[in-house]
C-alpha cells in the first residue's frame, strides 16, 4: 500500500490522464466551429505539466508507489522538454488538421495519452511499469498513423506500424522475462544489483539483454530495425510525423537508460559491443540512404536514422558525461526535427503536403523569414557551427574520443560530412533556385510565431549549450 502522500511527485502524470478524460468528453460536446476550446485545453494542460514538475521536489531521488515509481532529475528534465515540444506540435498541427477535416479531438486525445506514456517510461523503476508505459504511447501512435482514414498511405504505414511493433514489443516483453527468470525481481534497480552479483556470465542474462536490445534499437529506429521509420514518417499526415519524431525520441532514450544503464549497468561490456554495430550501421546507411531520397519526408527519416546513430555513441562511452552528450543530442535533436517538419506544415495547404524537396524551390524568394528559420534547422541538423546542432555533435564526439574509441568518433565524423550534403541540398534549394509556386505562404499567426520561435532557437540556444550539458550532466550523477 502507498499513501496520499506518495501522489504528489506523480502528479503531472494524474493531471494529464485526468484532462486526456476531460478532453475526450469536452469534445463529444463541442461544435466544430468550437473545437479551438480543445486545442486550448490540451495546451494550458502540458504547461500545468511542466509547472508541477518543475515545482519542488525535496531532496534525492523518490521511489514511490511501491517501488514502481521513481521521481528524479533525468526523469524531470526529459518530461519537461516532453510536454515543451509537444505543445510545440499541438500548434503546428491545429490549422493542418483544420484545413483536411481531422480537427477532431481524438488527435488531443492520443497525444496527451502517448505523451502519458512517455512520462511513465522515463520514470518507471519497475519493469512491467515501463512496458505499460510503453505499450500506451504505442497504441496511440498506431491510431494517430491511421488518423486519416481516407488515405490509403496512411492506413498502408499504420498497419505496418502495428505489425513491426508489436513484433518488437514481443521481443521486449520477452527479454524482460529473461531477466526477471535470471533475477528473481522486476525492480530495476534490484536488477542492477543482481546483475553485478552474478555477473556476466550468465547465459540466460545475455539472452535477455540481446532481446532487450533489439527492443531498444527498433523504437530508437536503429538499423537494422529501422523499416518502419521511412514508411511511417512519409505515410502519416504531416502533423503525426511531427509528434511520432520528436517527443517519442527522448521517451526512448529514457526507457534506453533505465534499462541499460539504472538496470543492467553490469553488463555493460556486453551492451556497448552490440551498440557499436547499431551506431555504426545507423550512421552509414541512414545517411547514404536520404541522399538518394526526393520526398523530404523520407529524408528526414533516414536523417532520424543517422541522429540515432549519434545517440547511441553517449550511451557506448558508459560514462556519465558520456549519458549526459546522449541525453543532450537527444533533447535538441527533437527541436531541430520539431522546426523542420514544422516548416513542411507551413508550406502545405489543402490537396499539397510540401512533402517533395522541388517544392521548396526559391522559397527564399516566397518568404525570406521562413527561408532562413528552415536554412538554420537544416544548418542545425547538419552540424554546422554556431547552431545548436554543433555542439550536439561536438559533445558526443569528445566523450566518444575520452572512452578511447577513436576510430569510432572517426566514422562518426565521416558520416556527418556525408550528411551534410542533403541539408546543404535543400539550402540550395531554398536560394538559388526558380520557385514552382509563387504563391503567398498562408499561415496562423500562432504557427509563424511557434516556427519562427523554433527556428531562433537553434542559434540562441547555441549560447546556453553549456548550460544545458551541465543540467544532463547533474541528471546523470
Amino acid at each position: 500500500m502507498f499513501g496520499l502522500d506518495e501522489l504528489v511527485p506523480v502528479m503531472p502524470e494524474i493531471l494529464i490522464l485526468t484532462m486526456a478524460c476531460v478532453v475526450l468528453l469536452l469534445d463529444l460536446f463541442m461544435s466544430e466551429r468550437r473545437r479551438g476550446l480543445v486545442h486550448a485545453v490540451s495546451v494550458a494542460t502540458l504547461l500545468a505539466a511542466i509547472v508541477l514538475t518543475l515545482g519542488p521536489r525535496g531532496s534525492g531521488d523518490a521511489v514511490i508507489l511501491n517501488g514502481t515509481f521513481i521521481r528524479d532529475l533525468m526523469g524531470d528534465v526529459l518530461k519537461v522538454f516532453i510536454y515543451l515540444y509537444t505543445i510545440g506540435v499541438f500548434f503546428y498541427a491545429k490549422n493542418y488538421l483544420r484545413q483536411r477535416g481531422l480537427f477532431k479531438g481524438e488527435f488531443y486525445v492520443l497525444c496527451l495519452f502517448g505523451v502519458l506514456g512517455m512520462a511513465i517510461m522515463v520514470s518507471a523503476w519497475n519493469l512491467v511499469t515501463l512496458y505499460l508505459g510503453l505499450e500506451l504511447l504505442a497504441l496511440c501512435s498506431y491510431a494517430l498513423v491511421a488518423m486519416d482514414r481516407d488515405s490509403g498511405t496512411a492506413a498502408e504505414a499504420a498497419m505496418k506500424y502495428f505489425v513491426l511493433g508489436a513484433l518488437a514489443s514481443g521481443m521486449l516483453l520477452y527479454g524482460m522475462s529473461m531477466i526477471y527468470g535470471a533475477t528473481g525481481t522486476l525492480s530495476i534497480q534490484e536488477i542492477g544489483q543482481a546483475v553485478l552479483t552474478m555477473g556476466g556470465d550468465d547465459l540466460v542474462l545475455a539472452f535477455g539483454l540481446t532481446f532487450i536490445v533489439v527492443g531498444v534499437a527498433f523504437k530508437f529506429g536503429a538499423v537494422p530495425f529501422h523499416m518502419w521509420v521511412p514508411d511511417v514518417y512519409e505515410g502519416s499526415p504531416t502533423a503525426v510525423t511531427v509528434f511520432i519524431a520528436t517527443a517519442p525520441k527522448i521517451a526512448v532514450f529514457g526507457m534506453a537508460m533505465r534499462l541499460l544503464v539504472d538496470g543492467l549497468g553490469g553488463l555493460q561490456d556486453h551492451w556497448q559491443s552490440m551498440l557499436i554495430v547499431l551506431a555504426v550501421l545507423s550512421l552509414v546507411l541512414g545517411n547514404v540512404a536520404a541522399i538518394a531520397q526526393s520526398n523530404i519526408k523520407r529524408m528526414l527519416a533516414y536523417s532520424t536514422i543517422s541522429h540515432v546513430g549519434f545517440i547511441l555513441l553517449g550511451i557506448i562511452a558508459g560514462t556519465p558525461e558520456g549519458y549526459a552528450a546522449s541525453m543532450f543530442y537527444t533533447i535538441t535533436y527533437a527541436s531541430m526535427s520539431l522546426g523542420a517538419f514544422g516548416v513542411i506544415i507551413l508550406l502545405s495547404r489543402v490537396g499539397f503536403e510540401a512533402d517533395r524537396l522541388s517544392d521548396f524551390r526559391g522559397l527564399n524568394r516566397r518568404s525570406p523569414w521562413f527561408a532562413g528559420v528552415m536554412m538554420m534547422l537544416m544548418a542545425s541538423l547538419a552540424g554546422i557551427p554556431p547552431f545548436l546542432g554543433f555542439f550536439s555533435k561536438l559533445f558526443v564526439l569528445q566523450v566518444t574520443v575520452n572512452a578511447g574509441l577513436v576510430w569510432l568518433a572517426v566514422v562518426a565524423v565521416i558520416a556527418a560530412v556525408v550528411g551534410a550534403f542533403y541539408y546543404l541540398r535543400v539550402i540550395w534549394l531554398m536560394y538559388f533556385e526558380d520557385a514552382e509556386d509563387t504563391s503567398p505562404l498562408e499561415a496562423s499567426l500562432d504557427l509563424r510565431a511557434v516556427l519562427s520561435l523554433n527556428g531562433v532557437a537553434q542559434v540562441v540556444m547555441s549560447v546556453f549549450a553549456g548550460s544545458l550539458f551541465g543540467l544532463c550532466l547533474a541528471a546523470m550523477t
